[in-house]
């Protein structure tokens, strides 16, 4: 029988509900695995910063990872805000043992918290080598990859190395995937989202990894999917707070993440523009995208969904029903594969999505597509 993935967090908790163990208890939940947690720290934060670390005793950090792991089982582990140098020195040994040894740990090297507050000492800092010759994945930002002494540093552990972009400057976010002994083997570039609302990025991406490791995933596909998940969550912040709010990972659903199909859009034939968009205004739908010349329009459902409508010349009534997998490609070689025949094969097109075109027994158009953020937050979205 399927079994949901077991993803034991070990971190700080934020009073805030913007980052650490919060942070990381909703990205898990919202891809489809079960948090568990071990907290290491509790603070008293908000937006504008910390104002108060209370670490917890390293024999209570050991107790709370021994009474999930002796009875639920973890598949994966994530370590974010450590608390102690002698915390990091007892989870790095806990982790060795037989029933942890196979569980792949994702390390996010949490120093520094978005607002400049210090969360690690030098102490502490020394101690995370222990953590990352155990970790399959490291994924600091770039003040934190500087203070564990550079990439060269961290892939002499034999983990493997997400540099990410964040920090960088410029209009492109670059975060790239390294290995040792190959040096850079993925990258991934996308434009820059300009918001203060992001608190708990680096918690979301790296519980967001571990998740995908958890399910079964390699660690590229597991990385590339995060990160859809993060800019979602970035684009969907609901701006809280004076400072560096939280962001929104509890309205990222339906946005075709998953292996397997997501039903999330449909598209229908109009014939007057106009009237077409008044009436699914009247409807209650957001209106997403306006384009009149076009005759395109976009919105977007309180669960996610979106629904379109075209007036393209056809006759009214007509409908395309969309599928959305966070895996086209092979989704749709494994159905040629099976048989089925397609009138387009995947391919890019310019509004941002790939698309495969195929129709069902009964003649009805089918999409099968992937479009990441571009569904719901394309760039031209009013």
């Amino acid at each position: 029988m399927p079994t949901t993935a077991r993803v034991l967090i070990i971190a700080g908790s934020d009073s805030g509900g913007g980052a650490g163990i919060q942070a990381d208890i909703k990205a898990v939940t919202m891809l489809g695995g079960h948090a568990m947690t071990a907290i290491t720290a509790i603070t008293a934060q908000n937006t504008l910063g910390v104002q108060r670390v209370h670490a917890i005793p390293a024999d209570m950090v050991l107790e709370q990872i021994d009474s999930v792991a002796g009875d639920i089982g973890v598949d994966t582990v994530k370590i974010g805000m450590i608390g102690s140098a002698e915390t990091a020195a007892a989870v790095a040994e806990r982790l060795s043992r037989p029933d942890l040894a196979d569980a792949a740990l994702v390390f996010d090297p949490v120093m520094v918290a978005t607002s400049g507050s210090v969360l690690a000492d030098a102490a502490t800092i020394e101690a995370f080598r222990a953590l990352l010759r155990r970790a399959m994945v490291a994924t600091p930002n770039i003040p934190e990859l500087d203070a564990l002494g550079g990439t060269d540093a961290v892939l002499a552990h034999g983990c493997s190395l997400l540099v990410k972009g964040g920090h960088g400057e410029g209009e492109v976010v670059t975060d790239r995937l390294l290995e040792p002994g190959e040096g850079e083997v993925a990258r991934w570039d996308a434009p820059r989202i300009d918001t203060v609302h992001s608190h708990g990025t680096g918690c979301t991406l790296a519980s967001a990894i571990a998740c995908g490791l958890a399910q079964g995933m390699p660690l590229e596909p597991a990385i590339a999917r995060a990160r859809d998940f993060v800019r979602l969550s970035l684009l969907d912040a609901p701006g809280l707070g004076r400072g560096h709010g939280p962001m929104g990972q509890q309205y990222v659903r339906n946005d075709g993440l998953f292996t397997g199909p997501a039903l999330n859009q449909i598209t229908l034939s109009a014939d007057d523009y106009a009237v077409s968009v008044a009436f699914y205004k009247q409807m209650g739908l957001r209106q997403i995208v306006d384009s009149p010349d076009n005759g395109y329009a976009r919105f977007e459902a309180a669960n996610g969904m979106t629904l379109s409508i075209h007036v393209d010349g056809a006759a009214a009534g007509g409908a395309t029903t969309y599928l959305e997998s966070g895996a086209l490609d092979a989704w749709v070689a494994y159905l040629a594969r099976r048989g089925v025949r397609f009138d387009q094969m995947p391919r890019d097109e310019q509004w941002g999505w790939r698309e495969a075109r195929l129709t069902d027994p009964a003649g009805n158009p089918l999409c099968l597509y992937q479009a990441g953020e571009y569904r719901r937050f394309p760039p031209w979205r009013i």
